[in-house]
């Protein structure tokens, strides 16, 4: 069984993948942040970067889905491939950060990538308002992330929620976060996982 987290910058995705590997006994994928070679570069200049990084998390995001099928195990992934490909890069594109060129050539890549998987049997997608993903940024406390603008997430959401109303590769999960703390709050990771039983138990 393939789960992923989707969401923007700051929804909990990492926390929720965390604790519901945890819980299920699941094996987790996460987003490769740490090692990316590209996301400093990106955040202070992000005309320049903005193709090199959506390649990049292409690459990472298609090798995770192939490993993901080939483990045969029970995975919850930190977001998920189709963000890439209809929110971000479409964003940067909208934004006049990634060239007409470079934008056509990801969405050939990212289409050819595609028929080659199977999206996963559950997406559960973290909905999030902006004041709440700017406190969760600044508590993590990432550094390249000081210089993500509120237009550029606000841009983000927009699409997120154009994304999850018309997602039909799926089982969509939409969870809001404004007022719960799972990580904190164990009632409320309680009825987080209340909400996915009953996503998983349709599935089979």
């Amino acid at each position: 069984m393939h789960i992923a987290i989707a969401g923007n910058i700051g929804a909990g995705k990492t926390s929720l993948t965390e604790l519901l590997a945890k819980h299920y006994q699941w094996d987790p994928h996460y987003e490769d942040v740490v090692d990316n070679p590209y996301l400093d570069d990106f955040y202070n200049q992000m005309e320049r970067w903005s193709f090199n990084l959506q390649i990049y998390f292409l690459n990472s995001r298609y090798k995770q889905v192939l490993d993901i099928r080939q483990s045969g195990k029970n995975v919850i992934q930190d977001r998920t491939i189709y963000e890439d490909a209809f929110i971000f890069a479409p964003n940067l594109h909208a934004m006049g950060l990634m060239t007409n060129r470079d934008f056509t050539n990801y969405k050939s890549l990212f289409e050819l990538m595609e028929k080659l998987i199977a999206p996963p049997d559950l997406v559960i997608y973290l909905r999030s308002s902006i004041p709440n993903l700017v406190k969760q940024i600044h508590l993590r406390g990432r550094e390249y992330e000081n210089s993500i603008s509120i237009e550029y997430l606000s841009r983000l959401n927009e699409r997120y929620e154009a994304w999850s109303q018309q997602y039909t590769k799926g089982n969509l999960l939409v969870i809001d976060v404004d007022d719960i703390d799972f990580v904190n709050k164990q009632e409320d990771l309680g009825l987080v996982i209340e909400k996915i039983d009953g996503q998983i138990n349709g599935l089979f």
